[in-house]
């Protein structure tokens, strides 16, 4: 049984990093008003910010395929290990959307990604180790960041990009509910010198994965 969790658990992993991750639910399509207007082709520049934009979305969702495989595989909690293992189920639905749009966008994913996922890894079985309600409030606090980021994205994509912004805003909604659901399960509120080390990570990671 462990053996069998452990070569899906791979699989899942060498999808994340192949581009081989698989939908369970279709592509968020724009707003039909948006849809149906001819949309104008982006000029490079937005169109090259728009990719950076979409890669780092990219890279947060190995990372988040890494941690959540991780702490899923550190709890004996069954209850817990299927609430990670549906949140991982929808993260793989936003590793195949934005891989869907870095290709229309003509664009690639992060050069890196195989350093993101191990270094995700190696934090999620790191919180998975100091318990339950550790692990849960460091999902918790890793969906707000990653909210916010969405946020911030969403201000920044170009006006006229409709299907990057359909998907970013169902990413948000999906991962507003995913901190909600750790909270509820018992995660605690980390402390804020563990919450700043998380932003000082993620900015590095942003800022690199945006360009390589």
């Amino acid at each position: 049984m462990l053996l069998d969790e452990l070569i899906g658990e791979f699989d899942r992993g060498l999808r994340s990093l192949t581009g081989g991750s698989r939908m369970s639910r279709p592509l968020p399509l724009p707003q039909a008003s948006a849809a149906t207007a001819e949309a104008p082709e982006l000029p490079p520049a937005e169109r090259a910010h728009a990719a950076g934009l979409m890669r780092v979305n990219h890279v947060g969702e190995v990372c988040a395929q890494a941690l959540y495989q991780a702490q899923k595989l550190a709890t004996d909690s069954p209850s817990l290990r299927a609430m990670f293992d549906h949140a991982a189920s929808e993260e793989e639905d936003h590793l195949a959307w934005t891989a869907k749009r870095l290709q229309a966008l003509d664009s690639r994913p992060s050069l890196l990604n195989p350093l993101w996922y191990t270094g995700a890894l190696a934090i999620g079985l790191a919180a998975g180790r100091l318990g339950d309600r550790v692990s849960l409030g460091f999902m918790a606090e890793t969906e707000r960041q990653v909210e916010q980021h969405l946020d911030s994205h969403l201000d920044q994509l170009p006006a006229a990009d409709h299907e990057s912004r359909a998907i970013v805003e169902q990413m948000r909604i999906d991962e507003a509910q995913h901190g909600k659901a750790a909270m509820d399960a018992g995660g605690i509120e980390l402390p804020f010198p563990a919450r700043a080390l998380m932003r000082a990570m993620s900015k590095v990671m942003t800022r690199t994965a945006y360009y390589i």
